[in-house]
């Protein structure tokens, strides 16, 4: 049994995803993050640097006490080899999912994250930040879409790489992108869609749906920490 401490966003639905598609059982425990749950202790002792996702798995490989792991793309890789699937084996093909795994964890997460905060939360509307990250955005798409044009999925098959990735494709109109623009993505886009398994992670959402974060409430809890935050 895994234990999920999730939320409804972009790095909360990679896990959900994986999990889905795995078929591992799993409890969703919630994390507000616009309500400041990120910082209570029993979550710190899990997720250090107070962002979900988390993972607690009480039944590791190993046989041993539970393990716990944070940080997205390493619960994705975890996961991975405790099931041996959506991650090859022989080494050129592993480098190459695992190459696109830290493209998205180093590359597209925090631009398209920023490119969220200064479209939709920055109490400024800064034009040189706005341009400086919807710009970049739409490189970084452009790069997957030439990644797309031979081949079905990301890396060939449907792996990590691909379940990383498309939750921050997801919101492309927020980060004003067009998908008609990157016809690869697009075709690559619609096909994780309709895959049964994206459908029920997706369900797994709507249950938060009602308790979006409000932007003024964002900027306290998620935008205004500092070394102070940490040290308390």
């Amino acid at each position: 049994m895994i234990d999920l401490y999730y939320w409804a966003t972009p790095n909360g639905h990679k896990i959900t995803l994986f999990l889905e598609e795995a078929e591992l059982p799993y409890t969703l425990v919630p994390i507000n993050i616009g309500k400041g749950d990120q910082f209570k202790p029993e979550f710190l002792k899990i997720s250090p640097n107070n962002r979900i996702p988390a993972i607690v798995d009480r039944d590791p490989a190993d046989g041993g006490n539970p393990i716990s792991v944070f940080e997205s793309g390493a619960i994705l890789l975890y996961l991975a080899e405790k099931t041996g699937t959506f991650i090859p084996t022989d080494i050129r093909s592993r480098a190459d999912v695992l190459q696109w795994l830290f493209w998205q964890m180093g590359g597209l997460g925090p631009m398209a994250g920023q490119n969220h905060h200064f479209t939709q939360y920055a109490p400024e509307k800064i034009s040189y930040a706005i341009d400086r990250y919807v710009n970049e955005t739409g490189r970084l798409y452009a790069v997957l879409d030439k990644q797309l044009s031979n081949r079905e999925f990301i890396a060939g098959e449907y792996s990590i790489a691909d379940l990383a990735v498309y939750p921050w494709i997801v919101p492309y109109e927020k980060q004003g992108q067009n998908l008609a623009d990157f016809p690869n993505v697009q075709r690559w886009f619609e096909a994780i869609k309709a895959r049964p398994t994206t459908i029920r992670a997706y369900e797994k959402a709507e249950a938060f749906k009602d308790q979006a974060i409000d932007p003024e409430q964002a900027r306290d809890l998620l935008f205004n920490q500092s070394s102070n935050t940490v040290k308390r």
